[in-house]
């Protein structure tokens, strides 16, 4: 019996990061992403995004563009 449970025992995993190397990671992911995050979307993505939102008909009603007159969010914070 003792032989079967040490074949179906889970391989003990060797290597990889220890915990401080992986949260300076993460720390140092989070700060470059932030500024990227910070940076918003560009217009030209913007207007992507909202034709793609945009029904079938070729825009919100009301505008030729799709943009509705109080339209003023440049997709930055």
């Amino acid at each position: 019996m003792r032989d079967v449970k040490s074949r179906n025992a889970a391989p003990v995993k060797q290597g990889g990061l220890n915990a401080e190397i992986q949260s300076r990671i993460g720390h140092q992911l989070r700060a470059m992403y932030d500024d990227v995050v910070r940076q918003g979307v560009p217009d030209r993505f913007a207007e992507l995004i909202r034709k793609l939102d945009a029904p079938e008909d070729g825009g919100r009603a009301g505008s030729p563009t799709g943009k509705t007159s109080d339209s003023t969010d440049d997709g930055r914070d």
